[in-house]
């Protein structure tokens, strides 16, 4: 009788940015078992030839399940501790006034987040705003079994802002760089300002189509020096 196929392998991204493996199903169980594997890791099927979570994974979600409640990595917090003048280190609140600052305040949440912690995932519900207030996050994503950080963000600095124009899923992982302190401005604050605060909401969202502009157009620019640069390429090629 011939020999059967060899058994499907993996291979799991760790949070220090490696990929573990090869290894085949009963090996990845046992990962799971152990902890070294939870729903959310990034896990590549040579079988499909592609990344996929673990938590995706049919034959792991019995498992996955049996895991104890993973410690949450992440703290939110109401804003009580958190000071108007505490706002005026993010860009865009920059040239709002003490006022508005003060009444923006009750709409933020404070959150801690641990080093190598994801804020969100591709493919998360959109449903807030962050800024960085302390530490430094990042935006990445896996091409081709290989992350490509987007773009990094430090202190006064914001991400995700387009969760609050469109209730879409995220198109990239946000992983915190170190510890971080972020304030997280949820799609229904949001929507509660627009109604409750007009004159708020009007600087709020003039400060908001320059950051999204701003970086929009730095996209372009990106774009067409990669474009410029695969031109250089070809021509080299012959």
């Amino acid at each position: 009788m011939a020999e059967q196929e060899s058994a499907a392998r993996y291979w799991v991204w760790g949070h220090d940015r490696i990929a573990y493996g090869p290894v085949e199903l009963p090996g990845l169980i046992a990962w799971v078992k152990e902890g070294r594997v939870e729903s959310g890791h990034w896990v590549f099927a040579e079988a499909d030839a592609k990344w996929i979570r673990a938590g995706e994974i049919p034959e792991l979600k019995m498992f996955l399940e049996m895991q104890p409640a993973e410690a949450d990595t992440t703290s939110i917090a109401p804003h009580a501790a958190l000071k108007p003048e505490n706002l005026r280190r993010i860009k865009l609140f920059a040239e709002m006034g003490p006022a508005q600052l003060e009444s923006l305040v009750k709409y933020m949440d404070v959150v801690r987040v641990k080093k190598f912690a994801t804020v969100f995932a591709k493919g998360d519900k959109g449903d807030a705003m962050y800024f960085v207030l302390e530490g430094e996050v990042r935006a990445r994503t896996l091409i081709d079994g290989k992350e490509t950080t987007l773009f990094t963000m430090g202190p006064g600095d914001s991400f995700g802002e387009i969760a609050l124009l469109i209730h879409g899923d995220r198109s990239s992982d946000v992983v915190a760089n170190e510890d971080s302190v972020l304030l997280r401005l949820p799609s229904a604050a949001f929507e509660r300002i627009v109604r409750e605060a007009p004159a708020l909401a009007t600087p709020f969202l003039l400060a908001l189509a320059r950051v999204i502009t701003s970086r929009s157009l730095a996209l372009g620019r990106e774009y067409e020096k990669s474009i410029r640069s695969a031109r250089v390429l070809a021509q080299l090629r012959f």
